[in-house]
């Protein structure tokens, strides 16, 4: 038997199989048209484009390991969470999906809470233009024609899985981005719902990550020459995955992810929100498991902005800063580019630099790029602790993780040791597979899911630990002095 992990993104879709054992054994991806941008602040994509992709990544793969695929039995999804893809008759999609990273609806969010108080409550979560439900209610506002058309709101990835397998259905880690589920009790709520006019009928079926939702249609299993049948798993939400991939399911157990966005994860075994400090508190994608995310919308997108203004690469611009590095430099950026949720809930944030001179060059641009988003993610630790939260273990992923000198700035600023993992995949598309494996065979999360071996350990700079903490004092002032200035 093989297993089949899909992992849905904005830029493209991955399509990787494992065998029974965990270890994978072939992939393929394909690209996604990139999102549009019709207004500053707006984000959108055209959900025709995932299916294309998912088609043409599974495709590849048949071509390329076509007698593993055809061993299949059980399929995982993960996509990126908060798009609103809205379907009316038919299935039909109704305008564009408006992405995770849209901020048009940051009005609608502060009246979403006055219309019920207790919603930060219920959901865990403060209602942030990022969310599902804000971005209906924009919809409501604003385009009320195809508001009323509305039959079903689907997330990215359960868009792809109703082209599967026919099945509106969606699992507890996704549902918990919506604003709609009453986290604790892992169902939707009809309170949330009602405030932007929906209700349970608007909504797919619910089930765990690692539960069958449903089963590929005929068509699909002959196409690719499967065997039926062929389950399809709940599946999780990009960063649940992503955790399912690298193994932090128990209690205490985290990642830091330096991908265009950043994220500091931790597996949690009680819901534990904290509201005041923007913290993302969700179902996991395993049943009776919950956990936290500290989210910064521009980590290496950061260090893609300084690319595309200076003219030079990435990894050049991170090559220059290591070389001249001796500790923390005058400089001092906020990698607010794109607004901010953790811990500011501030769409309208923007990035800045302060304590520049006629003798700063690329390099030290660079390094205060890379201080700033380790700064960001300390943020993102204090935010955590606040709710009573420990990370026990943590682990590196994402592009940014590459950066010996990003993942010192890292380790030293959290305070904690970082191992990051052996040359490997393991994202989101790992662990799809890993929960499609759970699916179809009844396997136990904990058997599956364990931690890949650890190339190296990353242990904080104790030297430099209080010239950061000084320097962490003085980011975190600016933030408050710059958007007074602001207003």
């Amino acid at each position: 038997m093989t297993f089949l992990g899909i992992d849905i993104g904005t830029s493209g879709v991955k399509a990787l199989l494992i065998d029974d054992n965990g270890r994978a054994i072939g992939e393929a991806s394909a690209p996604a048209v990139e999102p549009v941008r019709p207004q500053p602040g707006w984000s959108e994509q055209n959900p025709a484009d995932w299916w294309t992709a998912t088609l043409d990544a599974v495709d590849k793969l048949q071509q390329s390991h076509g007698k593993a695929l055809a061993a299949v039995k059980g399929i995982g999804l993960s996509g990126h969470m908060h798009g609103a893809t809205l379907l009316g008759d038919n299935d039909d999609v109704l305008r564009p999906c408006i992405l995770w990273n849209d901020g048009r609806s940051a009005a609608e969010c502060g009246e979403m809470e006055q219309a019920l108080p207790s919603l930060r409550k219920i959901a865990g979560n403060i209602a942030m233009p990022g969310f599902t439900a804000p971005k209906i209610a924009w919809v409501r506002k604003h385009e009320p024609d195809i508001y009323a058309r509305i039959r079903k709101v689907l997330l990215p990835k359960a868009y792809v899985r109703l082209l599967l397998t026919g099945e509106h259905v969606e699992d507890m880690s996704d549902a918990s981005g919506t604003l709609w589920l009453d986290v604790a009790k892992r169902d939707w709520s009809d309170a949330l719902l009602g405030v932007t006019g929906l209700t349970r009928d608007h909504m797919p079926r619910l089930v765990e990550g690692s539960a069958v939702s449903a089963q590929l249609k005929p068509e699909f299993v002959s196409r690719w020459g499967m065997s039926g049948p062929v389950v399809v798993a709940g599946g999780a939400g990009d960063n649940a995955a992503a955790a399912c991939g690298i193994g932090a399911i128990r209690p205490g157990e985290g990642f830091v992810s330096l991908g265009t966005s950043g994220v500091l994860f931790v597996s949690n075994e009680t819901f534990s929100p904290n509201t005041e400090g923007a913290v993302h508190a969700f179902c996991h994608a395993i049943p009776d498991t919950w956990h936290q995310m500290g989210v910064i919308l521009s980590a290496t997108d950061s260090l893609n902005w300084l690319s595309r203004i200076t003219g030079k690469k990435q990894a050049e611009l991170s090559g220059e800063a290591e070389a001249q590095f001796i500790g923390p430099g005058e400089a001092i950026f906020l990698p607010y580019l794109s607004g901010e949720r953790t811990p500011h809930n501030n769409a309208g944030a923007r990035g800045s630099f302060t304590g520049l001179s006629q003798s700063t060059d690329t390099a030290q641009l660079a390094q205060a790029v890379m201080e700033g988003v380790s700064f960001a993610m300390r943020d993102c630790q204090r935010v955590l602790a606040d709710a009573g939260t420990s990370i026990n273990r943590l682990l590196a992923v994402g592009g940014g993780s590459k950066s010996n000198l990003w993942l010192n700035m890292l380790a030293t600023n959290l305070d904690m040791e970082i191992a990051l993992p052996e040359d490997g995949d393991f994202g989101g598309a790992l662990g799809a597979a890993r929960l499609g494996l759970c699916a179809a065979t009844g396997a136990k999360a904990a058997e599956v899911m364990t931690m890949p071996p650890v190339r190296t350990t990353i242990a904080p700079d104790t030297k430099l630990s209080a010239a950061y903490s000084d320097q962490y004092a003085r980011y975190r002032a600016l933030y408050p002095a710059i958007e007074e200035a602001r207003q």
